[in-house]
């Protein structure tokens, strides 16, 4: 290491998948520090084999990590540094580690980043999406109902969105996207830096179809990237044309919940106020 004046708590970011996109900086700290905090010890542990480091490790993940702060501050109290790692990536995004870093900052301790790999920043630089603006999700809820939710409460945001997905839910979010943002163009990086590393451009759609077409497509852990909403009318012309949607949609015998949720995808704004104008317009025949 060749900065600690004192003893730290590094964040260290590991490989998403090619071992040599780890720095030679964060191979030094795995190297010195006293004890290596990771998420899964037995997938740090065939990374520290590659190294041919040994270090102590402590398991640190979502159900024990408010229970190892004390023991961790005590190690940090004793003079000793460590290595907060997780399984891939950069720790803390969508990752264990907040809870620790947010208590151990409280508590005084040094907290030194190590950056590295980030699955989000590697597909947003190239998805060929904006990147000037973007919104970073985390994991959608695992319940079509919730998800569904999360989706209509961001489908008016301008920015791209960006979310990570598994294997097993990525074709019912695929879903889900196209019934809430329709033809809006997405980007799909799956098994970044690994042998089958892929992105995949289209609509939800378009690429629900290849999946069905090659099950391959659906395979590995999924960096979804959202195009952000178009722009929307604003004043009296704006106002205008949504009346013209609601009425042209009811007129073709579409029902008042579809009617607000296409006006609410086309145009943008809440669906539920979408609704009320609908539901309006069909009380005044």
């Amino acid at each position: 290491m060749s900065e600690p004046n004192s003893a730290s708590l590094y964040v260290v970011a590991t490989p998403i998948g090619n071992l040599a996109d780890l720095s030679p900086r964060a191979a030094g700290v795995l190297a010195e520090v006293a004890l290596v905090a990771a998420e899964d010890t037995r997938h740090t542990a065939r990374l520290l084999r590659h190294l041919g480091v040994q270090v102590p490790m402590l398991s640190l993940h979502e159900h024990n990590e408010a229970a190892r702060v004390e023991q961790l501050d005590a190690r940090l109290a004793a003079g000793e540094s460590i290595a907060l790692v997780s399984d891939a990536g950069t720790p803390l995004i969508s990752d264990p580690g907040f809870v620790l870093v947010r208590e151990l900052r409280a508590r005084g301790r040094r907290i030194v980043p190590v950056p590295g790999a980030c699955a989000l920043v590697a597909a947003l630089s190239a998805a060929g999406l904006p990147t000037d603006r973007f919104t970073f999700h985390g994991f959608l809820p695992a319940k079509g109902g919730a998800r569904r939710a999360q989706l209509e409460e961001l489908s008016t945001r301008s920015e791209t969105l960006v979310f990570y997905e598994s294997p097993h839910r990525i074709r019912d979010t695929l879903t889900d996207i196209g019934t809430v943002f329709g033809e809006r163009r997405l980007v799909l990086a799956r098994e970044l830096t690994k042998a089958f590393e892929t992105f995949l451009e289209g609509s939800a759609a378009e690429l629900s179809r290849r999946m069905e077409e090659d099950p391959n497509q659906a395979r590995g852990e999924f960096v979804v990237m959202v195009a952000g909403a178009p722009p929307r009318e604003k004043g009296a012309g704006g106002e205008v044309e949504g009346e013209a949607l609601l009425a042209a949609l009811l007129a073709e015998g579409a029902g008042v919940k579809q009617t607000a949720a296409v006006a609410s995808r086309v145009l943008g704004g809440a669906k539920k106020a979408w609704y009320a104008r609908a539901l309006a317009l069909k009380e005044q025949g």
